[in-house]
């Protein structure tokens, strides 16, 4: 199931403006079988990739090495376009929304986060921070044993954003529309406050160029057939 499949309290407040009601309808899709990293590609991971293509390195790398002790961070101020030639490398790919939602929903169940409906604590994801993302895998894994798919950083999708686009998608292995001018992001950040923007369903989205703190990115393959 993709999309919102709850309703938030302000839709019923008849005075509040017409919320972006994007992730609507909620409806079964199918997506083929992938295998999707654990985590959120890490500094480390990044340098490596950088070492042996030369590709640039996210603007914070004093000298174009990673800084002491963020080995483990993930690595952040990376485009889409740097993103998708780090998995490019990695013999891989970016996820398209609709994968990296079946991926991160897990179970039937799960409607607001990956483990359920459950209000988010501490223990499950990093959110509501000040001082930027921690090492990955540092919270509770979901139940198909991937980490941080709630909070840390955002992640890059492969799709172009389209605000209406669950109304008239494909419905197997959706691949977003033809043409944009954002492409989507999902799992909200360290910064964010839950649980809008940490829920399973929430779309955001950023110009492929843009290079910020609070994103990074993970990259998936095709399973064999």
């Amino acid at each position: 199931m993709r999309g919102r499949t709850f309703k938030w309290p302000d839709y019923e407040v008849k005075w509040y403006p017409n919320p972006a009601k994007d992730d609507e309808p909620a409806r079964k899709i199918t997506v083929d079988s992938i295998y999707m990293d654990e985590a959120e590609v890490t500094n480390q991971r990044y340098a490596a990739f950088v070492q042996a293509t030369g590709h640039r390195t996210p603007y914070y790398w004093r000298e174009g090495r990673v800084p002491a002790g963020k080995e483990r961070l993930p690595a952040v101020n990376v485009s889409w376009h740097d993103a998708t030639a780090f998995c490019s490398w990695d013999g891989k790919r970016l996820p398209t929304e609709a994968e990296w939602e079946h991926a991160a929903r897990a179970t039937p169940e799960s409607n607001m986060y990956p483990w359920g409906d459950r209000k988010i604590t501490e223990a499950d994801a990093v959110f509501n921070k000040l001082d930027g993302p921690a090492a990955v895998c540092s919270k509770t894994k979901t139940t198909s044993g991937l980490c941080d798919m709630t909070g840390n950083v955002w992640e890059w999708c492969s799709d172009w954003y389209g605000q209406h686009y669950y109304q008239d998608s494909p419905d197997r292995n959706p691949p977003g529309p033809a043409t944009g001018q954002y492409r989507v992001l999902r799992g909200g950040s360290w910064f964010d406050v839950p649980p809008l923007f940490l829920t399973l369903s929430y779309r955001s989205w950023a110009r492929e160029h843009e290079r910020s703190p609070t994103i990074g990115f993970r990259c998936v393959v095709n399973a064999p057939r």
